[in-house]
């Protein structure tokens, strides 16, 4: 298993912003595809964005693209998620993943106000 610690959570106004980062331990971070997906209450997991582990390539759920961008930082084995133009179907639980690893960390909670 990888140790993931997700970080950068809070409440914030429709329209604002936060900056949410996935920190891991584990030094093959530089060659695996980070994942972000998120989980609201109630509702399944879904599929946020991804990015391959030279930051070259990354992909987004139609939802965010626009204002969610998803970048890393090797050197750190930290990936970042900003998150831009809040809105409020954006509340939610969101973890990062690891490709080659199954577990997922705790995550960081998003509270958006109208």
């Amino acid at each position: 298993q990888v140790q993931l610690v997700e970080s950068g959570g809070g409440l914030v106004q429709a329209g604002g912003s936060l900056r949410l980062s996935c920190a891991t331990s584990v030094r093959a971070f530089r060659r695996a595809d980070i994942y972000w997906y998120r989980q609201a209450l109630g509702k399944e997991r879904e599929f946020v964005a991804v990015i391959n582990w030279s930051g070259s390539t990354t992909s987004y759920a139609d939802s965010v693209k626009g204002r969610f961008t998803i970048s890393r930082d090797n050197a750190k084995n930290t990936s970042y998620l900003q998150m831009n133009n809040l809105n409020l179907e954006d509340p939610a639980i969101y973890h990062c993943k690891q490709s080659g690893y199954d577990n997922w960390g705790p995550g960081t909670q998003v509270t958006v106000s109208s």
